[in-house]
């Protein structure tokens, strides 16, 4: 498997796409399974947003995002008044519970705190973002930005960099950030770049994906189907197993890059799925992504671009319905930092 390939495989889980650096809930949720199982965190005592948070030196939404991934895995369960409950048999309870105010988020030794600054609010800021953009088109004020959050206008600067990096932002005729809103036309179009892109892009990586992590993906989509009630977030890591994981072992790094806008919908959908459950019995696109994987595995390659074709097609179908039903039935409050743009 040449160009690195090998490498890629090996390290699927732990990467972003091409190579970025995973997203901060997700480093959470990584430390805070790490601590539970190694008996920093013991079983039977309670966890809340705002003292890992703290602890974490980080904002409460990817904290949030964070246990809600580990009560998926069974590592936590929320309790009622009280937060989460860390489960016992997870942890040998031989460290003492996590402190509450007597360890300084600069000193407790959290792998999250060499991260760059702009990494430690730009989960916040995304989620924030994206769950507006169904409503109207927004500007980002870079100046408000960094007062909302207290920190300079160079971490201000890097989020809104990192932002137009993964198409959520724009810049308008006066050098201007936006955020597009979801119309129906942003979303028909991005769907229509996909469905000619991404079946190319398979069609490159098929002859380097392993059939032991198409055999990973499919049991993870058997897994999802038999459960009935995913979250959002379970489905949004399945739409990253097919639309980057996979895609991303094309090894054609300017196809991955032409790839990335269109995908920026990509981002939208864990906020989506959160607020449209009720538009389908069952999430629809879990069978297509498995029709796909399924002519993979027989090694029909034309027949998995295709299908992938196809689903992209009827899934910019369905997202416009998602974007409809949230616009109706929903509203965004104020933030500082974002100003409505007036709809044409």
């Amino acid at each position: 498997m040449p160009d690195g390939r090998v490498e890629r495989v090996q390290d699927i889980e732990k990467e972003s796409v091409s190579g970025v650096t995973p997203r901060l809930y997700e480093r959470a949720t990584q430390l805070i399974a790490e601590q539970i199982r190694d008996g920093t965190l013991p079983a039977l005592g309670h966890l809340t947003e705002s003292l890992l948070a703290e602890r974490l030196g980080i904002s409460r939404a990817p904290v949030r995002r964070a246990l809600s991934e580990l009560e998926q895995q069974g590592l936590v369960k929320r309790v009622k008044g009280k937060g989460y409950a860390v489960l016992a048999g997870n942890a040998s309870a031989r460290k003492p519970p996590l402190p509450g105010n007597t360890a300084s988020p600069a000193h407790d030794g959290s792998p999250l705190q060499s991260s760059p600054s702009w990494e430690r609010i730009y989960g916040e800021v995304e989620d924030q973002v994206i769950a507006r953009i169904s409503f109207a088109s927004w500007r980002v004020n870079e100046a408000r930005l960094a007062r909302h959050y207290g920190v300079s206008r160079t971490v201000a600067r890097d989020v809104v960099g990192r932002l137009q990096q993964r198409g959520v932002l724009r810049k308008d005729d006066r050098g201007r950030w936006y955020a597009p809103a979801l119309t129906p036309d942003h979303i028909a179009e991005l769907y229509e770049l996909r469905s000619i892109l991404e079946p190319i892009a398979l069609t490159k990586a098929a002859p380097h994906a392993p059939a032991s992590l198409l055999t990973q993906m499919r049991t993870r989509l058997e897994e999802a189907m038999a459960a009935g009630d995913v979250t959002g977030a379970t489905l949004d890591a399945l739409e990253k197993d097919l639309h980057v994981t996979l895609l991303d072992l094309s090894g054609t790094y300017a196809l991955m890059q032409a790839i990335t806008l269109p995908q920026s919908l990509l981002i939208a959908h864990r906020f989506l799925y959160r607020w449209t459950p009720r538009l389908f019995d069952a999430e629809p696109f879990l069978p297509e992504h498995m029709a796909v994987i399924d002519h993979l595995l027989a090694g029909e390659t034309d027949r998995a671009a295709k299908a992938l074709a196809d689903h992209l097609i009827i899934s910019g179908d369905r997202a416009i319905s998602r974007v409809d039903l949230i616009r109706r039935e929903f509203d965004a409050e104020d933030l500082s930092y974002l100003e409505r743009l007036p709809t044409d």
